[in-house]
């Protein structure tokens, strides 16, 4: 790994994407602190300091502390998560967009056509009722509202402002997948943690300084996150190797194949995709909940509180089907046993062609039964100690988990970048010359 950080500066391409994707990571940074207009920012600080440790600093986590400033990117990237979920689920169920995503990349840019015109509706939605929501808020004390001018224009402005806001992310987010390294959309809900996380710690040593954490405990709770760290490490790269044998083959005078190689299955094929996924959703209804003020509504948001029994086992249920779902979505047993059986592959001791699909399909349920049950318990566990010991966010299964799989993701591209490079130089090296 050091090797392949070393080598990056020396590769031009390389080198251009990481600085294209810290300056993308940096415009949306500078966006996160410019405030939509028509709020009161003290008003709605105080109102944050009130509700610390609910369901608002995990929405704030995601949003990289765009909320709690109510910045033009107060709404995130998670409207259009919940869009890509709607239509990945659509795909399975309606036939017209199924036969869409076979259509190759023609499919696949139409159906992403129709995601960003789903944003754009979501956050409209999400947008109208925050806005209506603040209006009827004050600070905690003293009762200044929020809104300094409530009414249908403060609302359209509102609407517009973290709309645009919202689809300018979803942007960003896909030129760094395009023109920069890793996956943008998960380096902008990374960015928006690692920037908040100076704080929280700050935050932590101010609690220990004033006695609300015992000093015995802060080196329990680092090792914890030590722990946890170490256990994401290593679930993130441990994989299931099935062992293929390729026939010999007789082409010409010369025999080709007859070697042995492994098909790797990794363990948590999903990645992180699935609390960002469930978080998502579970932020919904909560997130209107929250801003508004009606009976049947506030009973709804309180029964879904986060931390309680409901929102946890409805958080663990939704982690599970997504890791089911997203890796049926994206790993098709099938298609690997026909790609073996053309190569001239085959499972020792299994039939080439369908009982090696379903071979290979009985290991991936039971591998990413195993993975499910690793994300589960990382969001989970280290989550219901925080709410006990009312510790920040950032300290969370999710959050570290969002961390180290998007930086060792990041890593493993820059590193196939770099091995690419290698090997063009081991080529030019060893290139054979013709005649002149």
């Amino acid at each position: 790994m050091k090797a392949g950080f070393k080598g990056a500066a020396n590769i031009p391409e390389l080198r251009k994407r990481i600085i294209f994707t810290f300056v993308m990571l940096a415009i949306y940074r500078v966006g996160v602190q410019i405030p939509t207009p028509g709020i009161n920012g003290e008003a709605l600080s105080a109102f944050f300091a009130k509700n610390a440790g609910t369901l608002f600093d995990m929405f704030n986590m995601f949003s990289g502390g765009a909320l709690e400033n109510f910045s033009i990117f107060a709404l995130g990237i998670m409207p259009y998560i919940s869009a890509s979920i709607i239509f990945q689920l659509l795909t399975v169920v309606v036939p017209q967009l199924e036969a869409l995503s076979k259509e190759g990349e023609a499919g696949r840019r139409k159906i992403t056509q129709y995601t960003r015109y789903a944003t754009v509706g979501l956050s409209l939605m999400q947008g109208l009722f925050i806005s209506i929501g603040l209006e009827s808020m004050a600070a905690p004390t003293g009762g200044e509202m929020i809104v300094i001018d409530p009414g249908w224009a403060f609302r359209l402005m509102t609407m517009i402002t973290l709309t645009s806001g919202t689809a300018f992310i979803m942007w960003l987010g896909e030129q760094m997948t395009e023109r920069g390294i890793g996956n943008g959309i998960s380096l902008i809900i990374f960015a928006g943690i690692v920037a908040r996380m100076p704080a929280a710690i700050v935050n932590t040593i101010r609690m220990v300084s004033a006695g609300e954490i015992t000093f015995i405990f802060l080196p329990i709770m680092v090792a914890m996150m030590a722990g946890v760290i170490a256990i994401i490490i290593y679930f993130e790269t441990a994989q299931r190797r099935i062992p293929v044998q390729y026939a010999k083959r007789v082409v010409g005078r010369r025999m080709y194949g007859g070697q042995q190689s492994h098909l790797p299955l990794k363990i948590n094929m999903a990645g992180v995709i699935p609390p960002i996924f469930a978080s998502s959703i579970m932020m919904f209804p909560a997130t209107i909940g929250g801003f508004i003020q009606v009976d049947w509504v506030q009973r709804a948001s309180a029964y879904l509180q986060w931390g309680s029994l409901p929102h946890t086992l409805m958080y663990v249920g939704m982690i599970i089907f997504f890791c089911f779902f997203y890796t049926a979505v994206t790993f098709n047993p099938v298609d690997v046993a026909e790609n073996l059986k053309k190569n001239g592959g085959f499972i020792p001791g299994v039939r080439p062609g369908k009982k090696s699909a379903e071979f290979i399909d009985k290991i991936m349920v039971r591998i990413t039964v195993i993975g499910a049950v690793y994300v589960s318990a990382i969001c989970v566990l280290p989550t219901i100690l925080i709410t006990k010991l009312n510790l920040p966010f950032y300290f969370g299964g999710t959050a570290l988990l969002i961390v180290v799989g998007v930086a060792i993701d990041t890593i493993a591209q820059i590193e196939s970048h770099t091995v690419m490079r290698n090997y063009d130089g081991f080529l030019d090296s060893g290139r054979i010359k013709g005649r002149r």
